[in-house]
């Protein structure tokens, strides 16, 4: 099948019991045995393990990115911490230099304590990450586009690294979703997503997902996922579903919005300036343009006068665009990262990666783009 096929087929099947064309949401907690450890159906038992909604959802995942197994989370970061789960004292783990603030604070606050070592490098520099690369390193993790600064990172040329010394090597591709960009296609063992972004669509759930290639890794990520409990339940993963149904729509869409959107601010003047992976002058155009079908809908951009209150003047007089935490709806959002997302990242280091107090990050959503346009013009003038 090709994508737009899959999105809607990949890993499905009606429902056997009434041959709905949708999966039911099974809100049940458990299943009928018919004598002890004798389940009617084999595959579920306890809605902790397994679920027919979640299961159905988890299909859909694996299929869109290519993958043999894919898990449904009740966030990105359960995801995310589930992938962790997998490490111990003495292990080290590179990561991208930039991250969204959740994950980094993760990294530092949550686990800082349990003896594992994270090293933060700009993946750009491939000489400075093979230095880091020790007999203790033990997984690569990366964003690509970064959030919020687009960063990209080349992931075939990584792959080769981490497979040469047989390291785990994790993408966070919820920016780019598996319509533009597919990690495990280009090498990577395991895809991450906030589900509650481009995959639902909608901003009406939060979920996260891991999709991965090799059977036994999805087995030991299940495991930990069923011993820790952070699953997500069946009305949140048919909603998941339901959204990744018209990805391939939407993305279109917010490709060629924020497209128009790039070229408005690109020519203003008193935008300094713009971070999108589509723009020719993109430090990494090149890459985002091997390894990926589209640029995407996320963009940032700064001040020609570098202060905090033009942005903060800037984001309270939009109207069509809403002033709010996370992306990937249908509807544009404007954010504040300093403030908002990556506020959980100390000062000192937002400055070092570039997260400066005048940057702003729009979500460019599928309204008409006229619309979005003369509402940034009015809220810049």
């Amino acid at each position: 099948m090709k994508f737009n096929t899959k999105v809607i087929h990949g890993g499905q099947h009606h429902d056997p019991s009434t041959g709905a064309v949708m999966p039911p949401v099974y809100q049940t907690s458990t299943f009928v045995q018919t004598s002890p450890g004798q389940p009617i159906n084999p595959d579920y038992e306890y809605s902790r393990a397994a679920n027919p909604t979640r299961s159905a959802l988890e299909n859909a995942l694996a299929s869109i990115e290519n993958g043999t197994r894919g898990l449904a989370f009740s966030s990105g970061l359960a995801a995310t911490d589930c992938v962790l789960r997998s490490f111990k004292a003495g292990d080290e783990i590179i990561a991208m230099d930039d991250l969204y603030g959740g994950t980094y604070r993760m990294f530092t606050r949550i686990y800082k304590n349990s003896g594992i070592k994270f090293h933060f490098v700009d993946m750009n520099d491939i000489e400075k990450f093979r230095l880091l690369i020790n007999e203790n390193t033990k997984l690569v993790w990366v964003e690509t586009p970064t959030n919020p600064l687009m960063k990209l990172a080349d992931i075939q040329e990584i792959a080769k690294i981490t497979k040469e010394n047989k390291i785990l090597f994790a993408v966070d591709n919820t920016f780019a979703t598996p319509y533009l960009q597919k990690p495990l296609d280009l090498g990577a063992d395991i895809v991450m997503h906030s589900a509650t972004k481009y995959l639902g669509g909608h901003s009406d759930v939060i979920a996260g997902a891991l999709i991965v290639k090799d059977e036994a890794l999805g087995e030991q990520l299940h495991f930990q996922q069923f011993a820790t409990g952070a699953t997500l339940g069946p009305m949140d993963s048919f909603l998941v579903l339901r959204g990744i149904k018209t990805l391939h729509l939407r993305v279109e869409r917010h490709c060629e919005n924020g497209g128009k959107v790039v070229e408005f601010l690109n020519n203003h003047p008193k935008v300094k300036t713009v971070y999108y992976p589509g723009l020719p002058s993109h430090p990494y155009h090149e890459i985002a343009k091997k390894q990926m079908s589209g640029f995407g809908g996320m963009v940032s951009f700064t001040f020609v006068s570098g202060k905090k209150e033009d942005a903060i003047d800037f984001l309270e007089k939009l109207n069509v665009f809403t002033l709010a935490e996370s992306l990937g709806g249908v509807e544009s959002l404007a954010n504040h990262p300093a403030l908002m997302t990556h506020a959980s990242i100390p000062e000192d280091k937002r400055k070092e990666v570039g997260i400066t107090d005048d940057l702003v990050r729009l979500s460019v959503g599928i309204e008409d783009a006229e619309d979005l346009i003369e509402d940034l013009k009015q809220a810049l003038a």
